[in-house]
């Protein structure tokens, strides 16, 4: 199906963890909110109340306080989350079977073919949101568009309680003032790059052409030349198979590798509750364990080792230690995972192609 032709929305839950929160305890509505923490960890996330103050996720718990000294820290509830993210894909799951979510809180819904609201997707988008509200008490935004980049892009325009079309005619006026930074990929250091240039919008970058910027900027040049237009081929995957699973860490200040080993344990154990519930529903024998440091200076180090059983605690640390050595710097990221091994039907249908 053409570009043209397809209806995509995306739909993002407004701060889930955080609205599960105020719900389930309505004595904490209106009140500055941080999930997770802990004397020496980080914040999941934050409602929109904390974020007034410049309380993020990711944020160290000593930082978080120091910015807003009344922000409740509260553990999070994931059995609870998943719980209500269940009955969240239930209602995505009326209206379409092609459902690609992309954590708890997200997912992207391909309603090209749905029938509702005379094809309207606009109308079924705001029908969702009332059914999530109905059924949940909470908060979702969604956005329409002909493709994934853009409606993921739409779904943030009006947050929270937000809904906003982009349509097929709409697309080139649009692109023209949106800045690079809403560019799937575009960091701090992509967005320097650009800048240099004087690309600071899209329309900017329309004004180069794909062999120019492949050559600045390596491969992720021709998503930029692709995206800047609005075009974006990729399908709603309703049957994913994770190739890798990771938890990473951004820290608010650079830590050397005393403080990164110290920030190890929280990591690990959110790293194997993540592990332990993707291989309840699908077992798949592992392969590679994965480390990732990110300097100060956003310089990424990767070291991978084989593994064929869950990794130990000690094996990442033994591992990071290496890898610190080798960046020889403070670090902003941490990150441990794994890869898996290819189902067998891919592997042959890799050799068959190949």
């Amino acid at each position: 199906m053409s570009q043209e032709h397809r209806k995509i929305i995306h739909i993002d839950m407004d701060c889930f963890y955080a609205a599960v929160e105020t719900h389930d305890f309505p004595e904490l509505a209106g009140k500055p909110i941080g999930i997770g923490g802990g004397e020496r960890g980080v914040l999941c996330t934050s409602n929109y109340e904390a974020r007034k103050f410049g309380v993020r996720a990711a944020m160290p718990t000593r930082m978080a306080l120091s910015k807003c000294p009344h922000l409740i820290l509260r553990p999070p509830r994931f059995e609870r989350y998943r719980e209500i993210a269940k009955l969240v894909r239930e209602i995505f799951h009326r209206h379409t079977e092609i459902v690609e979510p992309l954590s708890l809180d997200e997912a992207f819904l391909d309603v090209s073919k749905n029938k509702d609201f005379s094809g309207s997707a606009t109308w079924l988008a705001k029908s969702i949101k009332k059914e999530i509200k109905q059924k949940t008490g909470l908060t979702a935004s969604a956005g329409v568009a002909p493709n994934k980049f853009l409606a993921k892009i739409a779904s943030d325009w009006n947050k929270p309680d937000g809904l906003f079309t982009i349509s097929p005619a709409d697309v080139k006026d649009f692109l023209l003032d949106l800045p690079v930074k809403n560019i799937f990929g575009v960091g701090k250091v992509t967005q320097e790059h650009l800048k240099r240039w004087n690309i600071i919008t899209c329309g900017d970058l329309q004004k180069w052409d794909e062999e120019e910027l492949i050559k600045e900027f390596g491969n992720h040049g021709k998503s930029l030349y692709q995206y800047a237009r609005g075009i974006d081929h990729r399908e709603v995957c309703a049957k994913y198979i994770r190739k890798s699973l990771s938890v990473e860490n951004t820290f608010q200040v650079d830590l050397d590798l005393e403080a990164l080993l110290e920030q190890l344990p929280s990591l690990y154990a959110e790293f194997i509750r993540r592990l332990d519930s993707h291989l309840k529903n699908e077992k798949r024998p592992l392969k590679t364990m994965t480390v990732k440091l990110k300097t100060f200076d956003f310089t990424q180090f990767t070291m991978d080792a084989s593994c064929t059983s869950i990794p130990e605690k000690q094996a990442f640390e033994k591992m990071i230690v290496s890898l610190y050595q080798k960046a020889n710097a403070s670090c902003r990221l941490m990150g441990v995972g794994v890869r898996f091994e290819e189902p067998d039907a891919l592997r042959s249908l890799q050799t068959e192609l190949f």
